[in-house]
């Protein structure tokens, strides 16, 4: 051991707005807190101009919609995720 006593890192806050997380990360030393709590965050840029119907069974749509209501997306974006991950 390199003798140095472990600091304990501090939680994030809960922050209430963008305005309020804006202000912390631009005031705070991120350094001291601990952020292994984070998640990767998948931005969507691209223009959805198609849009497609597709019948299947309902046993299979409440399970999207339970796995994306886990992650806080809308299934219909678990479902492109998912075609796009399949496709590579």
């Amino acid at each position: 051991m390199n003798g140095k006593p472990k600091t304990k890192l501090e939680p994030l806050p809960e922050l209430k707005s963008d305005e309020a997380a804006e202000r912390f990360v631009d005031d705070a030393d991120l350094t001291q807190f601990d952020l292994s709590g984070g998640q990767r965050v998948h931005f969507e840029f691209e223009r959805k101009d198609k849009q497609i119907n597709l019948r299947m069974p309902e046993r299979l749509v409440d399970a999207v919609k339970a796995r994306a209501a886990q992650r806080g997306i809308p299934y219909q974006r678990f479902i492109r995720e998912a075609i796009e991950k399949a496709l590579g």
